[in-house]
Order: C-alpha cells, then structure tokens, then sequence
C-alpha cells in the first residue's frame, strides 16, 4: 500500500521512533538495504545495470581496483612485475583465495575471466585486442604476452564501473561472451543466496566466511573489504514513499538513492543520516538508436540536441536543488579534471525560438518516423526524463509515442534493432557515473563500436581511431590532442545526449558507520553501532 506524504511527515518529526519486530540479534547481523531498481540480470560482466554491478561488488572480486583518485591497486593480485618492454605483464595472486564453493583461485581462472570480459566491455576489447595470449606457470601465477605494449593494462582491468573485470571459476568463465551466467560463484566478500531470490521483492546474501580481506583501509574498490554483517538483504520497494518510511521507522537499514523530493523528511528525522553518494556524479543521458530511422540522421540527433535544455533534466531528479546539479555542455562528464565544456553554442541553441526550430527540423530531413521512447516507469531518477523528452520533442514537431514500462522489460527491448511498429525504439534515457565514463576508452556513450557496441549501436571508424591513437599516446599532450578530436567528433555525431550532471544522496539510520562513497553501494566496511 502506498503511504501517503503527511503520514512520512508524522514519521520524520516524530522523538522516537519503533524498532522492527524482529529480534534484535538477527537485525544486528543484517544489513537491509533498498536498491534503486530491481535486480535482473545476474552476470555484471554481461550487464552494464548499476544494480548489476553493485551486485557484482558483493559476489565477486577484481585483480585490481581503485583507490579515492582513481589510481589502480592491487586487490586479489599481491602484485605485478613488466618486461619484454611492456609486452609480458605478471601478476602474482595472493595466496588462500577462495571461491564460494570451496575451490582456490587459479590462475587459469583470471585468464578465462578476463578472456570473455574483454569480448564484453568496451575497455576490454581494447586491451583484447592488444592480448597475444595468457600464460599460466603455476597456480598463482598469471603471465599476460602482449602484441604490443598497452601502457593502461591496469586501469582496464581494474576500472570501477560498467562491467568491471570480475574473477569467477573458469568453468562459468568459459560461458559465450553473447549469454549471461546464471550461477553466482566467486571470491567476493559476499556469496549469493540463489534459494531466498524473490524477484521484485528480496536479494540476499551471506558472508563468505572463507574470504580474506586485504590489510589496507578501504578506498573506492581497493583496500580491506571487511564484510561485518553475517547477511545482506535488498528489499526491492518500488514505491520510494513506501521505502523511505520503513527507513524512518527502521524496518529497513538504507536506501541507495533518495528521491530529491523525500530527502528533506529523511533529513528532518535524528535517526538518519543523508550524504553524498558519489562526490563525481552521475550523467543522465538520452541514448539514440543509430540503426533505423529517423535517428540515423546526425541532422536529427543534433537537433535534438540544440532543442533541449539541460535544466528541465536536471530540475526533475534534483527537485530544482541547484547544489545537487551541474549543466555540463559536452560530451564528457564535467566534474572530471580537465573537461571543457566546448557544446556551450550547441546546447539549448534553438530552445525557446519556435521558427528556427520549424525550419532547423525540416532542414534535417525528418519524415514523419515515429519516435519510440521507453520509459522506465519503476526507476525514480529516469521515470521523468521520457514525459520531459516526449513533450519537448511533440512541440518540436516530432511523431512521438512514448511507453512506459518497467526497467528490465526496458533492458530486453533496447536490444531490438526492429523498426518502431515492430517492437523497436527510437530514444531511451539511462544514467552513468562520471567516472564510469571519464577517458575517451572508457566513454561508451560516444564510442563508435557499432554491433559489437552500447544499444543504440553508434558506429564510426574514426572515433575508434582516434581512440585507438589515445591509448597508445603516451605523452601528455598528444593525449590532449586526440581527446580534443574525439570530444569534437563526438559532438558532431551526438552518438549520445548527455542531460547534465546530478550529485545523487544516499540515506541510512544514523546507528551505520563506514559507509562509502561510490558509483555503487558497498557492503565492506559498514557496520551497526
């Protein structure tokens, strides 16, 4: 049953509030957390879904991670060593890992794990492409033969986000790179309890007993994930009312994402805590699809790119809090170093001229072509983006049916390349972590990968050139200049519309301590008390 707003306004001016009715052992061993969205797909190497990977986070682990500035770290590796100028890497396992089931960690599966996810991500297939072959001396030794030297080997298979290289058994490693694995073993801090998963409802997870955590402070993804809870729910509440009052009164321990417009009642109650969930945070974008019409058409895409403004966006996932956003006009994230805003005579061009923007559509060509948006109904932050994208574009004059769905159901059918009456689309919205998204490998909003690419399947030879040239550079300022080109490029093909930058919050009773800032909430390092 949905609460009703006044009843959240009882809640969170209340003195005391009461505990669940659950014995208080049990509640001292479980963390309950409620995810922004459901989780559906399981494999995260397989998923680029935020929920996927925060799921990942707690199953598996990565040979490296990152630290506070984004720097690689050891995690299950204890280190590396380089020759054959730069074409022969060897990293060394830490000794006693584990897997879920019971069985070490070999070297064989890191090589079969990074195998297939370097036929998945977008950062993988570059150092895929760069990989002669895996050598497995021992145990706990991995030898990786380069055909050429790829100086950002760590930074790839340790990146933080959008299908990190997560370790798993050889024998589920082995599963096509095209199909999801089902079956959740790995090393992680956490095991996956596949009998309690209740779709829509509840994820759970146990701690992994047999997990041996690094002895270094946690930062980012690297460090000592120390696992305090015995268990790990995620109570799956659509409706963020409903989730934000069993915050309040304590039948839930944190919610991962709080809607701006329920953030001050959380904020008013003693008991909680609100803080900033990713201090570089989160693009909102609107993806085209590149393969029929109408947004084959580049003249289309950036016409819809100088029609929007950024703050009607922006206004309805922060509730026009001016502090939690940042209009960003390019094509990489803003907060991170370095980015310039080179789309500022770009953006919002047209908006608020309607016969420019008559005769700058008709320039484009457009035919009439339906425009599909889907729309993630169940998703907080992207369930008002379509209505703001459907009525900016009908006044544009576009041909637009908007449908409003449910985020997995939205995942299966953006990987429809049919025409709009055939099940197609034309326009989703997602979101990415800036820093999921901040080099020019790593932005798969903008790269031109094509089939083998992000749905929307933006194909272009030259940003893969370009591309290709960057991660070879290693002089800073060729790095530039190849950054210049593709952001350029990019702003010209707008394979992608970024919607400007929000700063997401996170909220949680105020008896949890160590919780980590992060693309992801993580379940190392929080404690009750």
């Amino acid at each position: 049953m949905k609460v009703r707003r006044r009843d959240l306004l009882k809640l969170a001016t209340a003195s005391t509030l009461p505990l669940p009715a659950i014995g208080q052992d049990m509640r001292a061993r479980t963390l309950r957390l409620v995810p922004s969205t459901d989780l559906v797909s399981l494999d995260p190497v397989f998923s680029t879904a935020l929920v996927a990977v925060q799921h990942g986070y707690h199953v598996f682990d990565t040979l490296y991670g990152v630290d506070g500035a984004m720097r690689p770290q050891p995690q299950m590796a204890e280190g590396h060593q380089v020759g054959d100028d730069g074409r022969a890497w060897t990293i060394r396992l830490r000794e006693g890992l584990r897997f879920h089931d019971g069985e070490p960690v070999r070297a064989i599966d890191c090589a079969a794990s990074l195998e297939r996810w370097s036929r998945r991500d977008t950062f993988g297939r570059a150092f895929g492409n760069a990989v002669d072959r895996y050598e497995t001396p021992d145990d706990r030794t991995l030898r990786i033969h380069l055909k050429r030297p790829f100086p950002r080997l760590l930074d790839a298979i340790g990146k933080p986000h959008s299908s990190p290289a997560f370790i798993m058994p050889e024998r589920l490693a082995k599963t096509s790179p095209t199909a999801a694995v089902s079956e959740m073993v790995g090393s992680g801090p956490y095991r996956f309890l596949r009998d309690e998963l209740d779709s829509g409802n509840l994820v759970a997870y146990a701690r992994f007993d047999g997990y041996k955590p690094r002895p270094e402070a946690p930062e980012w993804t690297s460090g000592g994930k120390v696992a305090h809870f015995e268990r790990v729910e995620w109570r799956v509440i659509a409706d963020k009312s409903t989730a934000v009052s069993a915050l309040l009164q304590g039948e839930v321990d944190w919610i991962e994402n709080i809607p701006a417009d329920l953030e001050p009642l959380a904020a008013r109650n003693r008991r909680v805590r609100v803080q900033d969930a990713d201090p570089l945070g989160t693009v909102l974008v609107l993806r085209f699809n590149h393969s029929v019409a109408p947004f084959n058409n580049p003249a289309l895409r950036r016409f819809v790119m100088q029609v929007a403004q950024q703050a009607d966006y922006l206004a309805t996932v922060t509730g026009g809090d001016k502090k939690a956003q940042r209009e960003c006009r390019a094509m990489f994230p803003c907060p991170i170093p370095g980015v310039a805003e080179i789309g500022r005579d770009q953006f919002g061009s047209l908006a608020g001229d309607p016969a420019r923007t008559r005769e700058a559509l008709r320039a484009t060509g457009y035919a009439g072509e339906k425009v599909v948006i889907l729309n993630p109904a169940d998703s907080p932050a992207l369930a008002p983006l379509g209505p703001v994208t459907a009525d900016l574009l009908k006044r544009a004059g576009l041909n637009v049916d908007l449908q409003d769905m449910d985020w997995g159901t939205l995942l299966q059918r953006r990987n429809s390349k049919a025409g709009p009456d055939a099940g197609g689309w034309g326009i989703y919205h997602s979101t990415w972590p800036s820093i999921a998204i901040a080099n020019p490998v790593l932005n798969t909003t903008i790269r031109g990968e094509g089939a083998a690419g992000w749905p929307g399947w933006f194909e272009s030879a030259e940003m893969e050139r370009l591309t290709a040239e960057w991660l070879d550079a290693t002089a800073a300022a060729e790095q530039e200049r190849l950054t210049a080109a593709i952001h350029a490029l990019a702003l010209r093909e707008v394979p992608t519309l970024p919607l400007g930058v929000y700063f997401p919050h996170t909220a949680y009773r105020a008896e949890l301590t160590g919780v980590l800032g992060g693309s992801v909430r993580y379940p190392w390092n929080v404690r009750r008390g």
